[in-house]
C-alpha cells in the first residue's frame, strides 16, 4: 500500500472486545467463568450466558450440545485473556483459583504476570495484570521484548486486599472495575496466513515473533492477539470453542479503513477469507474457520 504510512495500521485506541464460546455444557461453564474467573453473569437464558464486568459484557457462553468436541488437529482457541487492573485484584484471583479449581502455570513475562488455567471444557484461559508501559523491556528494533520466565505466586498472593492485605469477600467473589479482553491467542495452521489477514487486512503491527508464534498489537501494546503452532494444528476449527471474538476500533473512519485493507488482501488472492457485513460492523472468517468482528466503538 501506498500514501499516509499510518493508512495500513489499527489506530491506538483499538482493543478486544467480547469473545464468544460454544459449549456443551451451558450451567457448568457459567460457574467457572463466574466463581473461578470472577465475572459477573449479566444475562442468561435457555441456551446463552453472558458474562462481564459492571455493565460491560466480556464473554458469551452459547450452549450447542449438537456441536461435536473440537478435535486434537483443529485450529482454534489457545487461550482467552482476562486483564485484571492491579496485582492485588491478580492475588485474589489465585486466591479463587487455588480455592475453586487447580491452576496449571503462572509466569512472569516481563511486562505482565499470568495465571494460567483450562476451564471445564479444556478452553484455555489466562488471567494477568499489565505492569506499567515504562517498564515493559524493549529490544534492539524498538518492539516490546517479552519472556516467561517463573511468577512467584506467593508474592502475588500476598498482594490481595492491596496495601491492607485484606480484601472483602465481593471483590475476592468478583474481579474489580477495569477489567476486560486484554488479548486473544489463537491455534493456527499457517502463521503467513494470519498475518495475511491480521497485519495486512485488518492492519495490527508484528511485535515479538518468533520460528512457531507471533504476536500482533495496536498503539504499542505488547499484544491484542497471539498466534502459534505449536501442536502443528492442521485442520479448521469447529465443534466446541471459540466461536468468534471482537476487534473493536475508535470510530467509523477506522472501519472503513479496515474495510479497504481487507478488499486489497482479497484482491491478491494468497490466501482464502470470508468477509460479511454485519450490522454494526464487518465479520471475517479467515482461512481456520475463526471469526473475527470488527466494530466502531459507540458513539
Amino acid at each position: 500500500m501506498t500514501g499516509d504510512p499510518h493508512a495500513d495500521r489499527l489506530p491506538a485506541g483499538t482493543r478486544i472486545g467480547r469473545a464468544a464460546l460454544r459449549v456443551a455444557d451451558l450451567g457448568e461453564t457459567t460457574a467457572f467463568y463466574r466463581d473461578v474467573v470472577g465475572l459477573a453473569v449479566l444475562d442468561r437464558d435457555g441456551d446463552e450466558a453472558v458474562l462481564g464486568v459492571g455493565d460491560e459484557e466480556l464473554l458469551v457462553l452459547r450452549r450447542d450440545p449438537d456441536a461435536p468436541e473440537r478435535g486434537p488437529t483443529d485450529a482454534g482457541l489457545f487461550h482467552t485473556a482476562f486483564r485484571v487492573p492491579s496485582r492485588a485484584a491478580l492475588g485474589e484471583a489465585l486466591g479463587r483459583v487455588r480455592d475453586r479449581w487447580r491452576l496449571d502455570g503462572a509466569s512472569d513475562h516481563l511486562v505482565s504476570e499470568a495465571l494460567y488455567l483450562d476451564d471445564p471444557e479444556g478452553n484455555g484461559v489466562e488471567i494477568y495484570r499489565d505492569r506499567s508501559r515504562e517498564e515493559w523491556p524493549l529490544a534492539d528494533d524498538d518492539t516490546v521484548r517479552m519472556a516467561t520466565e517463573p511468577l512467584d505466586v506467593e508474592e502475588v498472593a500476598a498482594a490481595a486486599g492491596g496495601e491492607s492485605g485484606e480484601a472483602s469477600d465481593s471483590s475476592v467473589d468478583r474481579v474489580p472495575p477495569g477489567t476486560d479482553v486484554g488479548h486473544v491467542h489463537l491455534e493456527v495452521t499457517s502463521l503467513s496466513a494470519f498475518e495475511a489477514v491480521y497485519v495486512d487486512g485488518l492492519g495490527f503491527e508484528v511485535g515479538m515473533t518468533g520460528p512457531d508464534v507471533r504476536f500482533v498489537a495496536a498503539g504499542g501494546y505488547h499484544h491484542h492477539l497471539g498466534a502459534n503452532t505449536w501442536r502443528g494444528r492442521t485442520r479448521p476449527a469447529s465443534g466446541h470453542g471459540l466461536a468468534w471474538f471482537e476487534v473493536v476500533v475508535p470510530d467509523d473512519a477506522a472501519l472503513d479503513a479496515v474495510r479497504t485493507r481487507l478488499d486489497a488482501v482479497a484482491s491478491d488472492g494468497a490466501v482464502e477469507f470470508a468477509v460479511e457485513e454485519r450490522e454494526g460492523g464487518i465479520a471475517v472468517i479467515d482461512g481456520d474457520g475463526i471469526e473475527v468482528r470488527i466494530r466502531a466503538e459507540p458513539e
